[in-house]
């Protein structure tokens, strides 16, 4: 057990992460997205949802800032009539953990699917919002120097 590591991001999650260099994709998965078939690696989060998951990745985890656009989400498919509130949760949470104001990319479902395959990870959720998708890309940590 370590201090300050909340329990939600699990052993597997947290090497993970550290593992990723700048530039690496991670996705955090719903509860209805292909993860295994889609994930180079796979981690299971079953139980959780992305919110939360999000909110304590993001205490550790730089997004990147030489990209306009390090977060991704699935872009609803034409002639779904639906509105995903899950992405103003995102966005709050991302404000509040991010200097920077972050814009949203939108990625057409396949695409999407083809950018998970080519991530580091993708992350399984139990997650039951539709559209919950989101594709988070790694950052640089800027430590202060003498």
């Amino acid at each position: 057990m370590l201090k300050q590591i909340p329990a939600i991001i699990s052993p597997d999650l947290m090497k993970t992460i550290m593992e990723m260099g700048h530039g690496d994709e991670i996705v955090f998965a719903d509860g209805n997205f292909p993860a295994a078939s889609r994930a180079q690696k796979l981690i299971r989060c079953d139980g959780h949802g992305i919110p939360e998951l999000l909110d304590a990745v993001l205490k550790f985890f730089p997004l990147d800032s030489y990209t306009d656009t390090p977060v991704s989400l699935m872009k609803v498919v034409s002639g779904d009539d639906y509105d995903p509130v899950i992405w103003e949760d995102y966005r709050d949470i991302i404000t509040r953990n991010e200097e920077k104001k972050q814009d949203f990319n939108f990625i057409e479902r396949f695409d999407f699917y083809q950018k998970a395959e080519q991530s580091y990870a993708v992350v399984a959720t139990g997650e039951s919002a539709l559209y919950a998708n989101i594709i988070l890309k790694k950052g640089v940590v800027k430590l202060p120097t003498n």
